[in-house]
């Protein structure tokens, strides 16, 4: 045998049987969902303009202005945002 082979105890993924997804698994996922398209409208709102920490030009006002607008968008969409989030995991849970 050679160096180079790979035992089959080294692959525990093949081995475990995939754990069902959970409502609250899939809510969970939606809510990230939606975070992330309201970060995106917010991103596409501010467009190429300045952000609210800088004018534009500087690129740690700009880093700034994202990570304000990406933790916005996760709080908004942790209290209900547009409604995406339940509406996703309703629809989600009717095919399962």
């Amino acid at each position: 045998m050679s160096d180079l082979a790979i035992s089959s105890a080294a692959l525990p993924a093949a081995a475990t049987p995939a754990k069902a997804d959970t409502p609250e698994k899939v809510y969970d996922a939606a809510q990230q969902f939606e975070a992330l398209l309201i970060g995106q409208i917010l991103r596409s709102a501010r467009g190429s303009g300045s952000g609210w920490f800088s004018d534009g030009e500087d690129p740690s006002g700009e880093i700034a202005t994202d990570y304000a607008e990406q933790q916005f968008a996760a709080v908004l969409a942790q209290q209900g945002g547009l409604g995406l989030a339940s509406m996703i995991a309703k629809g989600l849970e009717r095919k399962s």
